[in-house]
């Protein structure tokens, strides 16, 4: 996994300790974090910047993770996400 160095990953350890390798991007290379700069695009079609996500709550925001996670993805041979993790 790879992050930028915000707050929000303070639990590494925890992830790494799952066996998950887990690395920290340089600071302004965003091409470092591909997969996470995707998700951001995808998800900011549901949710503008600027959103407050707490005005959001919890069955949106899974109805909104799911849609996304249900999309064909040209690097899984526009499979879908949810069943290449449930062929593993």
């Amino acid at each position: 996994m790879t992050s930028d160095k915000g707050k929000e990953f303070a639990c590494f350890r925890e992830i790494e300790a799952m066996g998950i390798p887990f690395y920290f991007a340089e600071v302004y290379s965003s091409w470092q974090r591909g997969a996470n700069e995707n998700s951001n695009g995808l998800l900011r079609e549901f949710y503008p910047k600027g959103t407050l996500f707490s005005a959001i709550n919890q069955e949106e925001l899974d109805r909104s993770v799911s849609l996304i996670n249900e999309r064909p993805r040209k690097c899984l041979a526009s499979e879908v996400l949810t069943q290449e993790i449930s062929n593993l």
